[in-house]
């Protein structure tokens, strides 16, 4: 007899059945297929999708972002004790797709639109988290099937990750470096613990799907969302995304104590036209001006991915631009001039290399992002991306136009019970049919554990770099600053003056017998971080210029001044690009660079805290001339190639930067102390 697994419920009855309990989730006091436990996912998933409706089954098709009762500020649009926001819009205009259509209410949304996938966009306490998902699957307890709810999120656990809401109550779960801050520890065991502690807090809070982590391989340097790459080397992304997936799912498989992944954004979104993103017109297009460079570059992390089970894939917005490619890329012969949610032939490859879960779009297909299918209806466009192979649309509650795409005939029955079994099945394996409800006093406990802290810090200082390191000035030791006053600053967009109080009070405690000063005509030293800014997520700002000066938030001509009023200039820069180094290393004595790295840890690197052992997960640019953009709109650099390997397509011409010492800023560059 198997052994019993744990359940909970709080409106349904249970059964026992063979001296095992079950939930009687359609209330009709018998074990029905879909609640034997006993089953395989796949085997209870078609049973359920059998005895749905067509409106039940298209409500699980879409997901869409829907706020806590605690960002409500009228409590009378709540239920739940404040937990649910219940507010009804007519017509609400979504930020991020200028959509317009109405938004219902979390109960009408679960009990009549039949949805049970939602996107959580604060960062509340965990405890708030579990209570707020804990009362969603109440009401969908109440439903005809008790099918429950799952919430997802973008990634929490990296520090500088994209945020679209907030609340006064927000606690960040741990902090950990930016995923390029991961590949510069160039450590598995590392990405391992990550994910680890990571799916510990996820799961104790309710969150048991994740639209993380980004395949994407860095190739053009002027990609925003490059930041939230693992880096420009395919291998090592591929191996990074295999220990992501394992990590947070289950080393055999999603497990029923594991988080879903969803992978992004396949075929991989690095191949931009000079940086510009599909989210605005201006970059819609995928371009892959070298041969073969989608098989060798973009494909093989996502290839790790679906081996390692991803659960499911998002397919990016772009359209592969045929006129600026040079084709076939390996298996992609002929491309369709539509962007990658609809494009039958992309989605064909991805079953091929052995995807098996669902495909879930990226926001806004059905409206604003409809790239090359811009004539089309809303209906239309859903239907043309259903029959493609996309399964699930975000960040949307247009059950609507789903409703009407089906009716219509624009996509068949078959797909539909496909899809719907796709996305039932991720709910059963996670077990979230027998066990749907989360402890909010053991997600505190868990969010706030010492141990994994502990192990974001160690990953914290093995992703600082030292770059450059002019005749061996750091480490600043006690011996080498003794008689010395230390002056520490720092540069970044929208920094208030507290900010940097709060700042040198930290650096003070923490190293009680520097003597720090706040006027840097009055030190010896300076320890200056620059944390440079720019571009846009949602609208083309124009090209990004990857020099760092005003336009990045970075008061060049002050740090030249702090450069005459010191021996010894230390500078700490965050790498959120790969930018172009020119106005600052040449200032430097000293160069670390971190990824989202904590501007402590950085200093203490500085201080010989500890020697740096990072290594570059990308390659700088040498100058402007190397990223330049023609008239016809190319690159001096191919944008589908990594940094480390551009120059092998530039006739000779250079791209790496070189520093006043030597140094070669390339894919694999870090020394240490002593070197």
């Amino acid at each position: 007899m198997p052994a019993q697994i744990p359940l909970s419920s709080r409106v349904k009855k249970t059964l026992e059945v063979d001296g095992l309990r079950f939930r009687d989730l359609d209330g009709d006091g018998e074990l029905t297929p879909f609640e034997d436990w006993r089953l395989s996912p796949a085997e209870r998933a078609a049973d359920l999708v059998a005895r749905m409706s067509p409106d039940e089954k298209l409500g699980l098709m879409v997901i869409s972002s829907r706020p806590m009762g605690i960002s409500q500020h009228n409590k009378d649009f709540t239920s739940g004790d404040g937990v649910l926001d219940e507010q009804h819009l007519p017509i609400k205009l979504d930020p991020h797709t200028s959509a317009g259509i109405p938004f219902e209410g979390t109960t009408e949304m679960i009990t009549g639109l039949h949805m049970r996938h939602f996107i959580m966009r604060e960062e509340p306490t965990g405890a708030r988290i579990a209570t707020w998902i804990n009362a969603m699957n109440e009401v969908a307890e109440s439903t005809r099937w008790g099918i429950p709810v799952i919430v997802t999120a973008n990634s929490k656990n990296e520090a500088g990750g994209f945020k679209m809401g907030g609340t006064p109550q927000d606690q960040p779960f741990t902090a950990w470096p930016g995923t390029l801050g991961l590949a510069a520890t160039g450590s598995l065991e590392i990405i391992e613990s990550f994910a680890a502690h990571s799916r510990a807090e996820w799961v104790s809070s309710g969150l048991r799907k994740g639209y993380m982590y980004m395949a994407d391989v860095f190739t053009d340097p002027r990609w925003f969302r490059g930041q939230g790459t693992f880096g420009e080397d395919p291998q090592f992304v591929a191996r990074a995304m295999s220990a992501i997936v394992r990590g947070f799912q289950g080393q055999d498989g999603l497990s029923a104590d594991g988080v879903a992944l969803t992978t992004k954004h396949f075929p991989g979104g690095g191949a931009r036209e000079n940086g510009t993103d599909p989210h605005y017109a201006e970059g819609r297009f995928n371009i892959y001006p070298t041969p073969g460079s989608l098989e060798e570059y973009h494909l093989p992390p996502f290839q790790a991915a679906i081996e390692a089970g991803t659960s499911s894939i998002m397919p990016y917005y772009a359209i592969p631009s045929d006129e600026k490619s040079a084709t076939p890329q390996g298996r992609l012969t002929d491309f369709e001039q539509v962007g990658f949610a609809f494009n039958k032939e992309v989605m064909d490859l991805l079953r091929a290399m052995g995807h098996r879960g669902y495909i879930n779009s990226d926001s806004g297909v059905m409206s604003k992002m409809a790239w090359g299918v811009e004539d089309l209806t809303p209906a239309e466009r859903v239907g043309r991306a259903v029959m493609a192979g996309t399964d699930m649309f975000a960040d949307t509650n247009d059950v609507a136009s789903v409703r009407e795409a089906y009716v219509a005939g624009h996509f068949t029955g078959d797909r539909l019970d496909e899809a719907a079994q796709l996305l039932l099945q991720e709910l059963f394996t996670l077990g979230l049919f027998e066990n749907p409800y989360a402890d909010p006093e053991e997600a505190d406990r868990v969010v706030q554990n010492s141990a994994a802290q502990a192990a974001a810090t160690d990953a914290h200082r093995r992703s600082v770099v030292l770059a450059k390191n002019h005749e061996a000035v750091l480490p600043l030791t006690a011996e080498s600053l003794a008689g010395k006053s230390v002056y520490v600053e720092l540069m970044a967009k929208d920094l208030t003056v507290k900010q940097l109080d709060a700042l040198r009070a930290r650096l003070e405690q923490a190293h009680p017998d520097i003597d720090f000063t706040t006027d840097h005509r009055r030190a010896d030293v300076a320890i200056v971080l620059v944390k440079p800014f720019v571009g846009s997520y949602f609208e083309f700002v124009g090209i990004t210029d990857l020099s760092i000066g005003e336009h990045a938030h970075i008061d060049i001509e002050k740090l030249r001044r702090i450069r005459q009023s010191v021996d010894t200039l230390v500078i700490g820069l965050d790498a959120m690009y790969p930018w172009l180094l020119d106005s600052i290393e040449p200032l430097a004595d000293g160069l670390l660079i971190g990824f989202e790295t904590r501007e402590e840890i950085v200093v203490e690197a500085a201080l010989g805290g500890f020697s740096p052992s990072g290594r570059l997960p990308i390659t700088f640019p040498i100058d402007a001339a190397a990223v330049a953009v023609d008239e016809q709109g190319r690159c001096a650099s191919p944008n589908d190639v990594p940094g480390y390997a551009k120059e092998q397509h530039m006739n000779g011409h250079p791209y790496v930067y070189v520093d006043a010492d030597g140094n070669r800023y390339q894919l694999g560059h870090g020394l240490g102390y002593g070197a």
